[in-house]
């Protein structure tokens, strides 16, 4: 595969990365207590919606394809970058989350209509908060290990 491809392919693959987590980690931050989120009339949180539950798998094929093509222009040897390494951990650890904690908890408080003042649903929605306020700092983690590429051991 030509060089030239490779900052096409990192572009693409970054921002599917980062558009694989982003409902996960903006969703719980449009939940309101007043209405339910697909009664939302706000354009971004119908599309988060459409990307949580149709955009996971075009997203994550596209993610694996482009990740294949970096490994086709760079070559294998990068896998044994310990920042790499490290950064694919905490991804695997991000998806984790975000799949068997995140999603799971946000269907639940999606639909609902809560009363203004329902202590249970104000805490569940704060405790997703706080759910993607950790996948938002391990995303930032990721990005710099990427950028600066540290010598780790």
């Amino acid at each position: 595969m030509p060089a030239q491809l490779l900052p096409v392919l990192l572009a693409t693959h970054i921002a599917l990365a980062v558009g694989l987590f982003l409902p996960s980690i903006l969703l719980p931050f449009a939940l309101r207590a007043r209405r339910s989120a697909t009664e939302s009339g706000s354009a971004v949180v119908r599309g988060l919606l459409w990307m949580q539950s149709h955009g996971t798998v075009v997203f994550g094929l596209g993610l694996a394809l482009t990740g294949l093509g970096l490994l086709a222009v760079l070559g294998t040897s990068l896998l044994g970058q310990p920042w790499l390494l490290v950064a694919l951990t905490i991804y695997a650890l991000n998806l984790g989350l975000a799949f068997f904690i995140q999603r799971p908890n946000l269907r639940r408080l999606i639909g609902i209509r809560a009363d203004r003042d329902a202590p249970v649903w104000k805490a569940r929605a704060r405790r997703q908060r706080y759910v993607s306020y950790a996948m938002a700092g391990l995303v930032g983690t990721i990005a710099f290990l990427m950028s600066t590429k540290p010598d780790l051991w």
